[in-house]
This record gives structure tokens, sequence and C-alpha cells, in this order.
């Protein structure tokens, strides 16, 4: 695990209108070798192309039935289909995941060579893929809509290969099983000794934490269990502090009232997201948002990738 990459490539960063700069709405998270798609707007699969991400994706996660966070759908899995794509790809989403897939199958006159997948979510559900988990939480929009998530295992402490030495485990394939928490028996001073994990292993360590809100209201206003603590939070900052009533109206958020989530939630990293096509610069986004949170923050332009690195 310990050479696990985690990616994310921020593909659209508008708001409901695209702008020349910013496409709607598309988070990609590369994960090791997994490949998820966190929305999905219009334009997704040429800003693939210009990131050079190619199309392998393995799952879609949607955050509500709002036009600009899935209409890429309905190009890309045509697109996956002429390239000769066989494997099915699960769609997950809100309430109505499964008539938005009936309807994608319908919308081209040609049979797609994969079959599409829907799969429900709700608050609480989880998604469990190999060494990480994507969990849906609520989100306050107006309508039903889901954040996500990404939740990686925790990870083994360090291996003290000098004290595993003294006491008496030879350097070779016993180190490993300690590793993965077996216990081991060697021979010390003409007696067999059982050598368990906690005596060489230090203490376990967090794996690394994502958070993507999509459309919301500011993430502290309503539960914070489970959502503290992320390495990266990705949150709606549709308006500038100047428009906090416009935002509370047509339930987004401001940069502010994002850095305030932020803070709350102690996170470490903030990215702000779905910025309005009023805007044609996000100096004041990051301005409002510093003023409330100390932590690192961006409002990445289309085509940005971070990686998030293990904490140590």
């Amino acid at each position: 695990m310990a050479g696990e990459t985690l990616q994310i490539y921020f593909l659209g960063t508008a708001g409901a209108l695209p702008t020349p700069n910013r496409n709607p709405p598309c988070i990609m998270v590369r994960r090791g070798s997994d490949t998820l798609l966190f929305d999905c707007g219009e334009g997704a699969q040429q800003q693939m192309m210009r990131a050079r991400t190619g199309f392998l994706v393995d799952a879609v996660f949607i955050t509500h039935w709002h036009a600009d966070h899935f209409l890429g759908v309905l190009g890309l899995v045509q697109t996956m289909s002429f390239n000769g794509r066989t494997e099915p790809l699960v769609i997950y989403g809100p309430e109505g995941v499964h008539e938005f897939v009936e309807h994608t199958q319908h919308l081209g006159k040609t049979k797609l060579g994969f079959d599409l997948q829907p799969v429900k979510l709700g608050p609480g559900s989880t998604v469990r893929y190999d060494g990480y988990r994507v969990e849906a939480f609520a989100t306050c929009h107006g309508m039903p809509s889901l954040g996500y998530v990404l939740r990686e295992d925790g990870r083994p402490g360090r291996f003290n290969r000098e004290k595993a030495i003294e006491l008496g485990v030879p350097p070779g394939p016993l180190f490993g099983r300690l590793q993965r928490g077996g216990e081991v028996t060697v021979e010390r001073e003409g007696e067999q000794v059982t050598v368990t994990p906690d005596q060489i292993m230090g203490r376990a360590r967090p794996g690394r934490t994502l958070i993507y809100t999509g459309d919301t209201r500011p993430l502290h206003h309503g539960p914070l269990d489970g959502l503290e603590d992320a390495d990266l939070l990705i949150h709606d900052a549709t308006f500038d502090d100047t428009e906090r009533t416009r935002a509370a109206e047509v339930y987004h958020s401001t940069s502010g009232e994002a850095g305030e989530a932020a803070a709350a939630l102690k996170a470490h990293m903030l990215a702000l997201v779905h910025i309005s096509s009023r805007y044609t610069s996000t100096a004041n986004h990051i301005q409002d948002a510093r003023k409330r949170f100390e932590g690192e923050v961006i409002a990445p332009p289309d085509l940005t990738m971070v990686e998030i690195p293990f904490r140590e």
C-alpha cells in the first residue's frame, strides 16, 4: 500500500455555466490502478484528452441530478463503446440513478458495447474497494444530493528491522509475515520463542482521506461525524463573500463559508470549486477562505492535478 498514488484531476471546476476557461463539474481521482469520476459535466471527455488521462474509468459517482453534473456521461459512454469497452460501468448516485441510466441507454441509436449498472446510494452508503472505500453523506442543496468521502484503510506502523533481528528474527520471509500482522516462531538461545507484530511494529498510521461535497450549503452546518481531518476538502464555493445572501437562497456556499467548513472539519487543504461564471478571477475567493482557514487554500484552474502524499 505504501506505493499507491492518490491523484486528483480537476477536469471541471465551473458552476452551472461553463466559461472559456472552466468546464462544468468533473473530478477524476486516481487511486493506485483505480480511476473514479465524481460528477461528469459536459465536455468531460475532452478534458480527459487534454489531461492525457485516457478513458479507463472504473466507476462514476454523481452527487445530484442537476444537468451540469451529469451531461458528460452521455458522450463519455458512447466514446467508451466506440473504443471497444466491454467491461460494465457502474454509475452510483442518489435517488433517480436508475432512471438516469435507463434514459442514457436509450438516447443513442446504437447499442453500447457494455452494460451500465446503476446503484442507488444514500447517506451512510459505502462502496468498498481494495484498500479503501467511498462513503456517501447527505448535503444540503434543496433536493436529494450527496457528497462523497474517499477513505483509505489504515496503514501498519513502521517496521523496526533492528528490533526484529535483536529478537532473533532473521531477515527474509519472516519479516514480511510480521509486517502483514502474523506471528512468527524463532529459535533463540536454544528455545522456541514467539515474536508478535506489536513487538517490532510502530504505531498504526492513518490512510489518506478526500472529501468532495458537490453543490451544497456549507458542510459544517450539518453533522460533522466522520468528516474530520481530511487531507483534502473539495468544497462548493460558487460565490465570494459579497453574495452570502444569494448563496443561501440557491443552496450554494461562498468561499468564506467553505473556509469556515474546512476549519471546523480540521481539513489539511481546501480546494474551492463550482466557481460561478460571473467571476473572471478567484483572488477574492481565496482571500475570503484564508480569513477563516489557516491551511492551504487553492482555487484550481481546470486540468490541475494534485497528488496527496501519505502523512508521516
